[in-house]
């Protein structure tokens, strides 16, 4: 198991990383924003999880945060940060992290937390690794592949990462919100958007819905479309058939 440790204090850093050491984590230390930054976006990027701080030099972790749900798929992230607001907690979570906890924490309890993480994937926290399934759908993170009933369906990028996320969480109801920062691919932009500078507009949420129905036209020879169900006034969920 495979850990990125993003702390740029570094007594810290290596406090986490001998803590995870004892659970058989072999961790990577990134000491600065920028460098987590590199480290996720880089094609060999494996991890299996990720533990960052928020006030980084270089690239903050409100950045990074969505980066590694974009780049990892289903990977425990877990935040620690001296930010006890409760709006800052409710940002990170909606945003793609898992946890948060606020310093000074206990060890234990972080430790506690990553257990409570990998569990709740059922020990496999990799879903690059892992190929999803639900009902006659078949998806392949890693190969960036999609089948029905065993029968290859091409999708656009938009449209893979749009299901691969539905997949990974299939009782989860994301909103338009939700489902418009997992397509986005412009990390600047994307940042904007988290910090709240730049709001998540009406035509950002209909470009989510044009790509759902996308989705649907083309889902629906194979009579599976079905599996995508519309939540009014929310966004969209999978439906079990």
């Amino acid at each position: 198991m495979n850990a990125l440790v993003i702390e740029d204090d570094t007594s810290l850093n290596e406090i986490i990383c001998a803590c995870l050491a004892g659970e058989d984590y072999a961790c990577t230390s990134a000491f600065s924003g920028s460098e987590a930054r590199l480290l996720l976006q880089a094609d060999a990027a494996s991890f299996d999880l990720v533990i960052t701080d928020l006030m980084l030099p270089g690239c903050p972790g409100e950045e990074l945060v969505p980066l590694a749900r974009r780049r990892l798929g289903n990977v425990p992230v877990i935040v620690v940060s001296a930010k006890a607001a409760v709006d800052d907690r409710v940002a990170l979570l909606r945003t793609g992290a898992d946890d948060y906890l606020v310093k000074p924490f206990d060890l234990d309890e972080l430790l506690a937390r990553v257990d409570a993480q990998t569990r709740a994937r059922g020990g496999a926290a990799r879903m690059h690794d892992e190929v999803l399934r639900f009902g006659a759908w078949e998806l392949s993170p890693e190969q960036r592949a999609f089948a029905v009933d065993g029968v290859p369906l091409r999708l656009t990028r938009t449209e893979f990462d749009l299901l691969a996320a539905l997949m990974a969480h299939p009782d989860r109801v994301f909103t338009k919100r939700d489902l418009y920062l997992i397509a986005c691919r412009d990390d600047a932009q994307l940042a904007d958007v988290v910090s709240g500078a730049v709001p998540v507009m009406p035509t950002d949420e209909k470009t989510v819905v044009t790509h759902m129905g996308n989705l649907r036209t083309k889902l629906k020879p194979t009579g599976t479309d079905g599996y995508l169900e519309t939540v009014w006034g929310i966004g969209f969920k999978l439906r079990r058939v």
